[in-house]
């Protein structure tokens, strides 16, 4: 693994994400001094908060996974993630809802799961989730140590016997076709393959290889932290403080001074801050900005779709949702076909509607409910552009009430006491790319050692971190990108300690 050369004594973070959270706890835990530069008032990032009327908005991620990989930022600077955090496993993981009337609940135990498919599908379709159980876990086991949680110097890289392993697996095949193989109810394929959507990809077209994301959602376990997802960089915050790190909060990186190809030192609208290196971790185009350079790529990079989430506080609930509800509209492939090749908005959309107060009613006031529905979109440059959406955002935000209201959630509109709405415009003013928050898609150019690569030709020691560099887009994979940064740095790994959901049961005759 390549290294950046010199002294590294002092490192500056730009950006208090997830990414750059990860990166400054694991340089401290390497006896790196870090100071650590944030635009915003509070830590977060994407995965920011807005309280309004009493109640407390997640303005970003949702869904929490692979918990293991926060514990491992926390023991790099001797802290237990438990002395700060409060995770609650959800119970079940999600609810599904289809346009046909029907609708299973997806567990991520072994045994409950199979007897939720047996009920929703026959004996048949269970027999063929046990198999899918134990190809996913096959999967996970031949991509997390060598694909997931590596930096790449080169496409050479992959040169590994988990890469013939991964091969044997179906890994390079495509996603959705390899789900049918264990599955052939529709309905259930949806539920095993709608994460390629993550991944800025349709499942007919996304490299079997991630089905890992649906490994993490189904098999893993999804979690919930007490007082919301904001909680998580509000914990690790306050752990780089109490581990030394320099918190410059309400501050914007103007420049980057240097010397030849070395970084001396970062400047922000108040001060200038010297420094031995930098872990850069704004959506890409920013950090090129100051960089003051664009890596050369053989082809232009392409953007995942984006999303239209209306936050709501309202004074009632509805007894069908749970804490995460999947309501699938009856199209599908042309749902796919819309958000990443027609640019149009969903005709019949899929939503996640995500109600947190189910787990935790204090988010919002005595006897009202928050719920937050993400509908995903074309980002702007397949589809509708950021200054048309401020027009068309009220009346998309209208539409989606009353397809919330036709699939059965009435008196929604009636209900909302505070909303706010989110639009591509919005994350386009936030400098996302494309006006997209989910980066760059997975894309096999844009995947592994050919995904845009955390250093930087031309600058000796700068190193990126977040979603749009390796590994990629998603709560998991950002905490490694920082990980990876660190390391690139300081030349450790860091601390690792697998903890992920234990195998599933053994079976035979699974399909090739």
């Amino acid at each position: 693994m390549r290294t950046i050369t010199g002294p590294t004594d002092h490192v500056v973070v730009v950006g208090a994400g997830l990414a750059g959270l990860s990166a400054t706890l694991h340089l401290l835990g390497a006896n790196r001094r870090v100071t650590l530069v944030e635009r915003d008032p509070l830590p977060g990032g994407r995965a920011g908060l807005v309280e309004r009327g009493g109640h407390r908005f997640d303005t970003g991620p949702t869904v929490l996974t692979m918990p293991h990989l926060l514990e491992e930022a926390f023991d790099a600077v001797g802290q237990k993630m438990s002395d700060r955090l409060t995770l609650h496993p959800l119970h079940p993981a999600y609810h599904a809802r289809f346009a046909d009337g029907s609708s299973l609940d997806v567990h991520t135990g072994a045994q409950a799961m199979e007897a939720e498919i047996e009920r929703f599908a026959g004996s048949r379709e269970a027999a063929g989730y046990r198999h899918l159980r134990r190809w996913l876990h096959d999967l996970y086991q031949a991509q997390m140590g060598r694909f997931i949680e590596a930096n790449f110097d080169s496409p050479l890289s992959l040169l590994h016997p988990d890469l013939a392993r991964l091969a044997a697996l179906g890994g390079f095949g495509r996603l959705q076709p390899k789900i049918g193989r264990f599955i052939t109810d529709e309905r259930l394929q949806r539920v095993f393959s709608f994460q390629a959507l993550y991944a800025g990809v349709p499942p007919a077209r996304a490299l079997a290889a991630y089905a890992v994301i649906a490994y993490m959602d189904t098999v893993a376990g999804v979690y919930f932290p007490e007082g919301g997802m904001h909680a998580v960089p509000t914990a690790l915050s306050a752990a780089a403080a109490d581990a030394g790190a320099v918190l410059l909060h309400g501050q914007t990186v103007t420049r980057l001074e240097r010397t030849g190809e070395r970084i001396t030192a970062v400047v922000t609208d108040r001060q200038r801050i010297p420094c031995d290196a930098v872990v850069l971790t704004p959506d890409l185009p920013v950090s090129y900005r100051l960089l003051g350079d664009r890596p050369r790529r053989p082809l232009p990079l392409r953007h995942s779709p984006s999303a239209v989430v209306l936050h709501t506080g309202t004074d009632r609930t509805w007894p069908e949702l749970a804490h995460h509800t999947i309501s699938f509209g009856a199209a599908w492939k042309q749902t796919f076909r819309e958000l990443t090749r027609t640019g149009r908005l969903m005709s019949d959309p899929s939503l996640l509607i995500t109600r947190p107060t189910a787990t935790d009613p204090g988010l919002a006031p005595p006897g009202k409910h928050t719920h937050y529905v993400l509908a995903p979109c074309p980002n702007t440059a397949a589809g509708p552009s950021a200054a048309s959406w401020k027009d068309l955002g009220p009346r998309y935000r209208d539409s989606l009430v009353r397809e919330l209201e036709r699939r059965g959630l009435t008196g929604f509109e009636e209900s909302i006491d505070t909303e706010i709405l989110v639009t591509p415009a919005d994350w386009t003013a936030q400098g996302h790319a494309a006006g997209t928050p989910f980066s760059v898609a997975h894309t096999f150019p844009q995947t592994g050692p050919f995904r845009p690569r955390n250093l930087v030709r031309g600058t000796a020691n700068a190193v990126l971190a977040g979603c749009g560099t390796t590994p990629g887009v998603g709560v998991p994979t950002v905490l490694i990108s920082g990980r990876l940064a660190a390391a690139r740095i300081t030349g450790l790994p860091g601390v690792r300690h697998r903890t992920a959901a234990p195998p599933p049961p053994a079976t035979k005759g699974d399909p090739a």
